[in-house]
């Protein structure tokens, strides 16, 4: 045991000896490798400060190499930028040349279109002295017919004198017809003082006024009796010439337009004038024929041109008589512009003056039947559907909006906050007529050439009563003067213009397929509604009317095709029938 232990102390001393070795070699190995690392480091610091020396010398270099190629840049792009401003000048240099070259050009170009316009300025002076000349022939006319107004002003004096000549000599009768009624009192006054000596005398007397009474009151009923007669048979003359008729009138050529016009001959002028023909543009055949087609017409009346207001107003008289009778009467114009449509209706001596001087005229004789009239009279403008108060105020139109109101049961149309003038003179027509073109011409100042781009209505209320008989009569009578019909590739219309030529082929377009409609008789529907003109004159266009229609041609050549267009439209309607027209009257129980 004790040898044991013994060799584990030699053991425990032995490997103390070389622990002690190993923690020597350890010392010696951890100097060696600080020694080494030292060395590393230092070496590493010395590659550092040459690597870093190095970049330094590198980076002077690539500073020098750039400051170099920098300057060589810097000389390239000067020679480049010096190119460019010699390339530059020359191409200005070359602009101003051909500029200088188009300045000259455009200058001899507007030296030319002076010379023009002032070549167009000399030809529009001789033409606007050739329209003085013309309006200085114009006026010595006016003159002329100014004389004769004087004339007959004159004759309206002289006839006035002998009229207050008459009245003094009626006067004078009178006082004699006084005479002798002061000596037939006396007459009386001794008949009566002698009751019975003249007692039968007198009774024969009583019975004989009687019965002049009598006879007059029957006269008066036998009146009243063929009144009621003329009526019935006045309108069972117009049913059989047609509720809807169809006028033609051709207007004359003016001054230099008589070289202008075409072919329209009038084949039975001397007979029942019914006729027109026209003929149509000239046309060359493959084999070098030239022809030109005639086109006839046939109407229930044709005016030529040397018809005059009065000769047309003979003719329609009959309806105005109608509307007197108490049935609505629609007397329109359709036409071109410049056809003579506004003159037709509108002058002094136009349809609307002379229908209500009838009116006048029939009234008052009529009122010694019983009967008693109160007219009143209204003018709407239809303009882009919208419509116009023309006796209302020009700052009204195309601002305040009116409506169309009907009532089915009396067949009656009313437009609401319109203006009604009592026409209680025949003077008072000229007042309308003038007071509603004023507004016309204002609204002119609106719309380009306004007066013949709208339809204007004309609406005569007719209300009649029979204080002994008891009847009421109620009549309408519509002068329309249509907008003028043209095609829009023929005006080639643009704006403002484009619109208003779109919406009177519109209502145009509506106004013949309303009487279309009508035609068919069926009790089928009519676009009325359509547009405002005929949903206006409902009740004056229907069965329940009498509808006469003035189709207005030009005699120009140029409106050669539109005089066409406007006959075949009119045909249309001249062979459409309507129903039977009523008279709107009311009797007292």
């Amino acid at each position: 045991m004790a040898t044991t232990i013994d060799s584990l102390r030699g053991d425990l001393e032995t490997a103390k000896a070389e622990r002690a070795e190993a923690e020597r070699a350890l010392e010696d190995a951890r100097r060696a490798l600080e020694i080494e690392i030292d060395d590393v480091e230092r070496k590493n610091r010395y590659e550092m400060e040459d690597l870093r020396e190095e970049h330094r010398r590198e980076l002077e270099r690539i500073r020098r190499a750039a400051t170099d190629d920098q300057e060589h840049e810097r000389k390239k792009a000067q020679e480049e930028i010096d190119r460019l401003l010699r390339n530059h000048r020359e191409e200005l240099a070359s602009l101003e040349r051909q500029l200088k070259t188009q300045l000259e050009a455009e200058q001899e170009r507007r030296i030319r279109e002076v010379a023009d316009m002032a070549s167009q300025r000399d030809m529009q002076l001789q033409s606007i002295a050739g329209d003085i000349g013309k309006k200085e022939r114009e006026t010595e006319t006016i003159r002329h017919e100014l004389d004769l107004k004087a004339s007959e002003i004159e004759r309206e004096k002289s006839l006035r004198s002998t009229l207050e000549t008459k009245i003094a000599e009626v006067s004078a009768s009178m006082l004699t017809l006084e005479g002798a009624n002061r000596a037939m009192k006396a007459k009386i006054d001794f008949l009566e003082s002698d009751n019975q000596a003249q007692s039968q005398a007198f009774a024969d007397l009583h019975k004989r006024m009687q019965e002049a009474i009598e006879a007059a009151e029957e006269s008066n009923a036998k009146l009243r009796a063929e009144e009621t007669l003329r009526r019935k048979l006045h309108n069972q003359i117009q049913e059989l010439k047609g509720n809807i008729r169809v006028f033609c009138r051709v207007r004359p050529p003016l001054g230099s337009e008589v070289d202008e016009a075409a072919k329209i001959n009038f084949p039975d002028q001397q007979e029942e004038s019914k006729e027109v023909v026209v003929t149509g543009p000239e046309q060359k055949s493959a084999l070098g024929n030239v022809t030109a087609q005639n086109h006839a017409f046939s109407f229930d009346r044709v005016f030529g041109p040397g018809s005059a207001n009065g000769q047309v107003f003979e003719e329609i008289s009959q309806l105005v008589q109608s509307a007197l009778d108490g049935y609505n009467v629609c007397i329109f114009c359709y036409g071109q512009t410049g056809s003579g449509k506004t003159h037709t209706m509108s002058s002094p001596d136009g349809m609307i003056p002379l229908a209500v001087k009838q009116i006048y005229d029939t009234a008052k004789t009529l009122g010694d039947k019983g009967w008693t009239y109160r007219m009143e009279g209204s003018f709407i403008e239809v303009y882009n559907e919208n419509l116009n108060d023309l006796l209302g105020t020009a700052d009204d139109i195309d601002k305040k909006k009116h409506e169309i109101r009907h009532d089915p049961a009396k067949c009656k149309t009313t437009v609401t906050d319109i203006t009604k003038v009592e026409l209680d003179s025949p003077e008072r027509v000229q007042e309308v007529l003038k007071r509603a073109d004023g507004n016309r011409s204002v609204a002119a100042t609106k719309a380009n050439m306004r007066s013949s781009r709208s339809h204007s209505v004309f609406i005569l209320s007719l209300v009649g009563e029979n204080s002994i008989t008891g009847e009421r009569s109620e009549g309408t009578l519509n002068l329309v003067d249509l907008a003028g019909s043209e095609r829009l590739s023929h005006s080639q219309a643009e704006g403002q213009r484009l619109k208003e030529t779109q919406n009177i082929n519109k209502s145009l377009s509506c106004l013949g397929d309303v009487i279309a409609a009508l035609g068919k008789g069926d009790g089928g529907h009519v676009p009325y509604r359509n547009s405002k003109l005929t949903y206006l004159l409902q009740f004056s266009l229907g069965g329940n009317s009498k509808t006469l229609m003035f189709v207005m041609i030009s005699p120009l050549q140029a409106h050669l095709s539109e005089t066409l267009t406007s006959l075949k439209f009119a045909t249309k309607v001249h062979n459409t029938h309507i129903g039977t027209a009523k008279r709107q009257v009311k009797t007292k129980d």
